[in-house]
């Protein structure tokens, strides 16, 4: 099987080595391609963005934003099937089912960032076939866990998983300032923790999933109103959030409320010292 991958950044790469197949890089960046060709190895080559060679497999690896651009400018070079690994699925479907009605099409969306896999893929068969299992199989192989959804659960999904939990997080690294060594609890540790894994990555990458995705509002209204909130508001507010969250979190423990037993009996806690402060 041979594939075309548009797109030579990070995510295209990781797909040229994920896939067990002969790979052709194209990009408008020709340097960017004939990196990601030299990365994979393997005979790998590259291809002119807008040449005309067909290929069994098009897999669109471009940012979001211009997914569906890309896929009506390289649809006709597929011969079996299209696909995209842009994050955002609802578009590039309808626009390869418009351009690429007779083939096979897909959108797979790893959720790790390419350095962090393998890990689990949302994927979406919107015409399924034997190219589109073949290459599924391969990444499979390769450790990933695919999640079959649909493009309206996974768009909708990711306006929590990734559009407010940016938001949130961002919001964090930009509004906390920096305290003693020693001073830290669990709950700002791990915000912390999240923060400076959050600002390795691309600037780029995040400004399009928040074009992408709404999310960022709902995180900025909440704000708000916890920022406006008297201390009998605020229990209320807290305890609505313990409500939603901690539910699971009791099913999952055996315990009431998600709590252990010596917290239910009012013994301290490591993150509190028995005062819910922080």
């Amino acid at each position: 099987m041979d594939v075309l991958i548009v797109g030579a950044g990070a995510m295209g790469t990781w797909l040229g080595r994920a896939v067990d197949a002969s790979v052709t890089f194209a990009d408008v960046d020709a340097d960017a391609a004939a990196a990601a060709a030299d990365a994979v190895g393997d005979d790998t080559d590259t291809a002119p963005l807008e040449g005309t060679d067909s290929y069994d497999v098009v897999c669109i690896a471009v940012p979001m934003t211009h997914a569906v651009e890309a896929v009506a400018d390289h649809a006709d070079r597929a011969e079996g099937a299209i696909v995209d690994v842009s994050g955002v699925m609802g578009p590039p479907l309808e626009a390869m089912a418009t351009h690429a009605p007779d083939l096979e099409r897909a959108s797979l969306h790893p959720l790790f960032a390419p350095e962090r896999a393998p890990g689990s893929i949302a994927v979406v068969r919107d015409a399924a076939g034997p190219t589109i299992e073949t290459l599924l199989d391969a990444l499979a192989a390769r450790g990933n866990d695919l999640v079959a959804t649909t493009a309206t659960e996974h768009d909708d999904a990711m306006e929590t998983v990734q559009a407010a939990t940016h938001a949130a997080v961002l919001s964090f690294a930009l509004a906390a300032e920096p305290v003693p060594d020693g001073f830290e609890t669990p709950i700002y540790e791990g915000l912390e923790t999240l923060a400076e894994q959050m600002t390795e990555g691309t600037p780029r990458v995040y400004a399009d999933i928040q074009e992408a995705f709404d999310g960022a509002d709902a995180i900025a209204d909440a704000a708000a109103t916890v920022a406006d909130a008297d201390r009998e508001e605020l229990e209320t507010l807290y305890q609505e959030a313990a409500d939603r969250w901690q539910s699971d979190a009791a099913t999952d423990s055996g315990e009431p409320n998600g709590r252990t037993e010596s917290e239910m009996n009012g013994q301290p806690n490591s993150e509190t010292n028995g005062e819910s402060t922080r």
